[in-house]
């Protein structure tokens, strides 16, 4: 996935203002079911909210492994949940449309 811009990360953290988080990492940390879970909600959503349940101290190296392993963007950190952004390949299941800055 391409680097997400300033504009782009503010306009999805607008869109994330009101989902809860759909996947709750827990006492196993980033295991295989869990990186299956966040995978499938990215599938369905594009736009979900990962929460930190424990590892909190370990979360900004396990956000960087979710968004590595599964090439979605780190949209916000804001305390232990994270924002995470993966678009649709397929335009017909897209959820969400970027916005794009015009160049004159």
């Amino acid at each position: 996935m391409s680097e997400l811009k300033g504009f782009q990360r503010r306009f999805l953290r607008g869109q994330a203002h009101g989902l809860k988080p759909l996947v709750h990492i827990g006492k196993q940390g980033l295991s295989e079911s869990a990186v299956g879970m966040i995978d499938e909600a990215l599938k369905h959503h594009e736009l979900i909210k990962v929460r930190f349940v424990d590892f909190k101290e370990e979360r900004k190296e396990l956000a960087g492994q979710i968004e590595e392993r599964l090439e979605a963007g780190l949209v916000s950190m804001v305390g232990h949940t994270a924002t995470f952004f993966r678009q649709q390949k397929d335009p017909e299941k897209q959820k969400v449309v970027l916005p794009q800055r015009s160049t004159f």
